[in-house]
């Protein structure tokens, strides 16, 4: 029996697979298809997830397969900015760039490249996983060989659903979702320039009432194109070729480029109601879905195998199970965040009435074009302790050694300052949170001024765990902490 068993291996499996063998626990990873997909979904991830990237120990891997994004512009039909988002070229609040391009196959290649230096962790391809059953201690798994059609039977003692957004997980735990209302078909077109054109190298939203259309920069070569589909579309032939380059006429012709991928899409806005049910879990697409505007959908699924992975592995090695209520309660007010607002998005580009397009035109130039602001959402309520700053992300800054603050840390939580604790603190932050690494270092000094406090306590995932000023506060925020994760138990074992 194996500790975790993931069903599912695309980018939020293949990510949740990395953060569990960080910390040596055992996986059996079950995924349908025989090899990772070829072709372009995913193009955009942020700051955050780089970051997460690196804590995984992949971020130099993947720096080849990226380029910084040279940011957003929406505009109107008659070539108006309304709205945009800066190029990224500034180190932003997490030591990366603060939006990144790439291109989906690389970057599986690379997750599961780091997936295979974990030897506790084992890939079943061309397995379907056609139920799961719930056996009190563990969870039985049944798999079809799509090839063979031979069944077989698995257990582990949990299971994460990364299935997408038809999950069979999913349906074991519950079906229902929280709806935000956004349904809408669109067309993605994946070119691949056969030589170099006049096209933006920003992403382009044009709000055009008649068809709204959206061009996004790729890696190299790449370009993609969103298309709405209208009323007077016909869904049956609007992905043909013929039709789809008379759609791209404005930008190239079947001379400029090859056609890569031509994709019919209904962009949702949900979050499944549950996340977890006894021992399964679901995670990315499986526990939410998200309209692309923000680029947040590939964002999430990452944020999700922070969050999880090392609490996953904190319960595999003895820690309190209700440790895994906080996953959903947490991530579940940050992902709507982030949902709301590309809802928001979506109603300034899907806007069909001239009339309705025209008002929103006035009024957003009006005041000048609207920047967007890179999200940083604070998690719902979990595993944090009291503040201002606790539940936000810490900002990673570079140590005065020329080191970044998460590769300082490791790989578990931290208590940082901006001075050395005297020897009685120190020997007392020992017995009560004996694996925890304490970085003292004066660049984090306006960091935590900003925080207001002469201690902060980071999580593996980077959220504030809590801060104080005090000795006394430091010990009383500690021993909560070792408390409700029952540290001691688990020194043994995580230090393994």
């Amino acid at each position: 029996m194996v500790d975790v068993a993931l069903v599912g291996y695309g980018p939020t499996g293949v990510a949740l697979a990395n953060m569990l063998g960080l910390y040596g626990v055992s996986v059996a990873i079950f995924e349908r298809e025989a090899e990772p997909a070829h072709l372009p979904r995913a193009v955009h991830f942020d700051g955050e997830v780089m970051r997460i990237f690196q804590s995984m120990g992949l971020a130099e891997a993947l720096t080849p397969h990226v380029h910084i994004s040279k940011g957003i512009k929406y505009f109107n039909t008659a070539g108006q900015l309304l709205l945009e988002r800066k190029p990224a070229h500034e180190i932003g609040l997490h030591g990366w760039a603060n939006n990144f391009l790439f291109h989906q196959p690389d970057l599986e290649h690379v997750l599961r490249q780091g997936v295979a230096r974990f030897p506790a962790i084992r890939t079943y391809l061309c397995q379907d996983v056609v139920d799961v059953s719930d056996a009190g201690d563990h969870v039985e798994l049944r798999t079809r060989d799509t090839i063979s059609g031979v069944e077989a039977t698995h257990q582990a003692r949990w299971v994460v659903g990364c299935d997408g957004g038809r999950s069979m997980v999913r349906q074991a735990i519950g079906p229902h979702f929280e709806d935000f209302g956004l349904h809408q078909l669109w067309l993605v077109v994946d070119v691949l320039l056969s030589r170099e054109i006049d096209l933006p190298d920003a992403t382009v939203q044009i709000c055009d009432p008649s068809r709204p259309i959206t061009c996004v920069r790729g890696t190299g070569r790449r370009r993609r194109w969103e298309i709405m589909v209208m009323p007077g579309d016909d869904p049956q032939t609007i992905d043909q070729p013929d039709t789809v380059w008379k759609l791209l006429s404005p930008w190239l012709t079947p001379q400029d480029g090859q056609l890569v991928r031509r994709a019919l899409y209904t962009f949702h806005s949900l979050i499944a109601e549950k996340w977890r049910k006894n021992r399964l879990l679901i995670a990315g697409d499986s526990a939410h879905q998200t309209p692309p505007f923000l680029g947040q959908g590939l964002c999430a699924g990452i944020r999700d195998a922070a969050n999880l992975g090392w609490k996953l592995a904190r319960v595999v090695n003895g820690a309190p199970e209700s440790l895994l209520d906080t996953y959903q309660s947490e991530r579940h007010a940050h992902i709507r965040a982030f949902i709301q607002e590309a809802v928001r998005l979506g109603s300034i580009i899907q806007t069909t009435d001239p009339q309705v397009a025209a008002a929103r035109d006035q009024a957003m130039l009006r005041t000048g074009p609207e920047e967007m602001v890179n999200l940083s959402p604070p998690l719902g309520p979990g595993l944090h302790h009291g503040g201002a700053v606790a539940g936000t992300i810490l900002a990673q800054p570079r140590l005065s050694s020329g080191q970044l603050l998460d590769d300082a840390i490791g790989k578990g939580f931290a208590l940082i300052g901006d001075v050395p604790l005297d020897p009685h603190l120190a020997a007392r932050v020992a017995d009560i949170c004996a694996d925890l690494v304490v970085i003292a270092d004066g660049a984090l000094t306006p960091w935590l001024k900003d925080a207001g406090a002469r201690w902060i306590v980071l999580r593996p995932d980077r959220y504030v765990f809590g801060t104080s000023n005090r000795p006394d506060e430091l010990e009383e925020l500690l021993g909560s902490l070792s408390v409700a994760l029952e540290t001691r138990r688990q020194q043994h074992a995580l230090q393994a």
